[in-house]
C-alpha cells in the first residue's frame, strides 16, 4: 500500500482504539460562549449542501459575523485568480479573495521541456493502461513542494487581510472545511467510476488504484487538500491567535473528518463504515494534526461525521446506506424530546412517510422493514470483512462492492421520486446536527477527534437547540 496510518509521525493514532473505545460524542455540549458579534471564518470555499453549511447557519442566527473565503478559480490558461466582480456579486459578504486552492496538480512539472503542469505526466494514458503507467514520482514530489509553497503564501496574504474583519475582543472559530483533491486528469474519473461503481467485469479493486503510481498521485495530492492546509492554517494564524487571546478573545479550529461513524444497527450504536474510502488516510493525518494542536495548547479539534448524500459524494454510490438508520434513531429519541425538538422530529418523520412509495407509508413499518434490511447488510460477512476499524480503510473486493450497490439500489428503490429521495432530508437533518454539535463543542474543543455519530444527530435535534 502507497501509505499507512503506521507511517504519521504523530504519535496520536485513532486507529488504534477499538470500536467501543471511540472519543464520542455522548452528551450534548454546554451552551456555548459565543457572543453576536463573535467571529466564524471559513476557511476554503463554501458549496451548497455540504456539512459546513450547518454551522454557517448555526452562527449566523446566533449572530456571529461570518468571514468566507475561496479557493479562486483558473484562467483558460490554467493560472489561478482570485473571484472576478461577477463572481463576486453571487456570494455572501464580507468574503476573502485570495485563492486559497490547495494540491498539487495544476503545478508545472519541471521534467516536462513544454513547462506544462503535474497533470501532463499522465497524458496519454488510456482507461486499457492506467494500471501499468509509471511516471517520475520526484517530479511529483517537486511539484507538491511548490504547490505547498504557494499555498503556505496565499494564506499569508490571506491572513493579513483576515485580521482586519476582526475585532478586538472577540472569540474567533476558524472553520477547516477544504476536502478532496482528486487530481485533474482526463484519466482518473472513469478509473474512479470502474473502482465506486464497477460491478462484473467492470469492477476494479481500490487496491489496484491505490498500489498505481496515478492512485499515488491522487493520495498525495488528498494529503495536501484535506490534511496538510489544515496544519498550514493553525501554524500561519499563530500570530493573530495570540492576538484573538491577548485582547480578551478565545480561538478555536474545528475541521470535518471522516473515520466510519456509529449508526443503530440491532438496537444499539455500533461502528461501521464506507468502503473504499479513498481519503482515509488524509483524514487520519487530519486527527493527527488536530492532535499535535492541542498538544501545544491550542484548541482544536476534527469532527468525525456520518456518511451523508451530497454533490460531491454522489459518485460513492452506497455511501448512503448507512444514512436510513437514522430514522430508527430519531424514532428512538422521540420519547424524550420536547418542544420544538418534538416538532421536528415528528416533522422529519412524517416527510420521510410521504418521501416512500404508498405501499410503505404505515411509519412503523417502514422504518421496521428499512432498520431490519440495514441491520442484516451491516452484520453480514462480507461487510463485516470490509468494516475492520485498525484496518481502516480497507480496500474494496468485488463481492462487497456488488452487495453494498445492490443494497443501495434496493433502498433508493423505496423512494416515490427519485428526484427528491429520502437521503436527501435525511442529510439535511446531519448538516443541522452536526452544525449545531460543532458550534457549541467549540467552546472547549476538549479532544481532538470526536466522533458524531446517530446517537448525536437525534440527540441534537430532539433537544430543539438545531435549526
Amino acid at each position: 500500500m502507497f501509505r499507512t496510518s503506521n507511517e504519521h509521525t504523530s504519535q496520536f493514532h485513532t486507529s488504534k482504539l477499538s470500536p467501543n473505545e471511540l472519543p464520542a460524542l455522548r452528551d450534548l455540549p454546554a451552551e456555548a460562549g459565543f457572543q453576536a458579534g463573535d467571529v466564524l471564518v471559513v476557511f476554503g470555499e463554501l458549496f451548497a449542501r455540504g456539512y459546513a453549511n450547518g454551522i454557517v447557519d448555526e452562527a449566523t442566527r446566533r449572530g456571529l459575523k461570518v468571514i468566507r473565503s475561496t479557493v479562486g478559480r483558473r484562467t483558460p490558461e490554467g493560472e489561478l485568480r482570485p473571484l472576478n466582480s461577477e463572481e463576486l456579486a453571487s456570494q455572501s459578504q464580507p468574503l476573502i479573495n485570495v485563492p486559497l486552492e490547495a494540491g498539487f496538480d495544476l503545478e508545472s512539472n519541471d521534467s516536462d521541456p513544454k513547462g506544462r503542469d503535474a497533470v501532463s505526466l499522465f497524458d496519454g494514458v488510456k482507461i486499457s493502461d492506467w494500471m501499468h503507467a509509471k511516471v517520475d514520482m520526484s517530479a511529483l514530489e517537486r511539484a507538491r513542494e511548490r504547490g505547498r509553497s504557494r499555498f503556505r503564501d496565499q494564506v499569508r496574504h490571506y491572513l493579513q487581510e483576515l485580521k482586519t474583519h476582526i475585532p478586538s475582543g472577540k472569540n474567533v472559530i476558524f472553520c477547516h472545511t477544504m476536502a478532496g483533491g482528486v487530481p485533474r486528469t482526463k484519466v482518473i474519473m472513469p478509473v474512479m467510476n470502474r473502482v465506486f461503481k464497477g460491478r462484473g467485469d467492470r469492477h476494479v479493486s481500490s487496491h489496484t488504484l491505490y498500489e498505481s503510481d496515478l492512485g499515488r498521485f491522487a493520495l498525495m495530492n488528498f494529503d495536501e487538500v484535506t490534511a496538510e492546509t489544515f496544519k498550514v492554517l493553525i501554524e500561519e494564524s499563530a500570530d493573530l491567535r495570540s492576538e484573538i487571546e491577548q485582547s480578551g478573545g478565545r480561538a478555536s479550529y474545528l475541521a470535518f473528518g471522516y473515520h466510519g461513524t456509529e449508526i443503530l444497527t440491532k438496537g444499539e450504536m455500533r461502528w461501521q463504515t464506507y468502503t473504499p474510502y479513498f481519503q482515509g488516510w488524509a483524514k487520519m493525518k487530519l486527527e493527527d494534526y488536530a492532535a499535535e494542536a492541542q498538544a501545544k495548547g491550542v484548541r482544536a479539534t476534527v469532527y468525525n461525521c456520518p456518511e451523508i448524500l451530497t454533490n460531491s459524494s454522489s459518485i460513492f454510490i452506497g455511501v448512503e446506506v448507512s444514512l436510513y438508520p437514522l430514522l430508527g434513531a430519531l424514532r428512538n429519541a422521540l420519547p424524550r424530546a420536547q418542544g420544538d425538538g418534538k416538532k421536528r422530529i415528528e416533522s422529519v418523520l412524517q416527510d420521510a412517510g410521504q418521501l416512500v412509495k404508498p405501499e410503505f407509508r404505515d411509519r412503523q413499518l417502514f422504518i421496521d422493514q428499512i432498520q431490519k434490511f440495514v441491520d442484516d447488510y451491516v452484520s453480514s460477512d462480507v461487510i463485516q470483512k470490509h468494516s475492520v476499524f485498525h484496518q481502516w480503510p480497507q480496500a474494496s473486493h468485488s463481492e462487497q462492492m456488488e452487495k453494498m450497490l445492490s443494497a443501495s439500489e434496493e433502498l433508493f428503490a423505496l423512494n416515490a421520486d427519485e428526484k427528491h429521495p429520502m437521503t436527501s432530508l435525511l442529510s439535511e437533518q446531519v448538516f443541522r446536527a452536526t452544525g449545531a454539535l460543532m458550534y457549541h463543542d467549540a467552546w472547549t474543543c476538549r479532544r481532538p477527534v470526536v466522533w458524531l455519530g446517530h446517537d448525536a444527530m437525534a440527540s441534537a435535534l430532539a433537544s430543539g437547540r438545531t435549526l
